[in-house]
């Protein structure tokens, strides 16, 4: 399972994985499936350090080696 990490400007480290990578079932594929956007994105979790609340984006399919830290930061500060 690829996850990636990221501070905010508030120092907040963010921990952001794809929902249900890594977990190799025929339930877990299923709920991949079910869980794609209409338009090929995939569903991010992101779980902060501290106080803050988990935020889950729709971000395109390539999120974890197209998107820079900073539009990865701005999209959890607008989730």
């Amino acid at each position: 399972m690829k996850q990636r990490e990221v501070t905010d400007k508030h120092h907040t480290t963010w921990t952001c994985v794809q929902a249900y990578a890594g977990v190799d079932s025929a339930a877990a594929t299923a709920a991949t499936e079910r869980s794609a956007a209409a338009d090929g994105g995939v569903t991010v979790v992101c779980t902060p350090t501290g106080g803050a609340q988990t935020v889950r984006l729709e971000l395109a399919s390539d999120w974890n080696d197209a998107l820079s830290d900073e539009e990865l930061t701005a999209a959890i500060a607008n989730g």
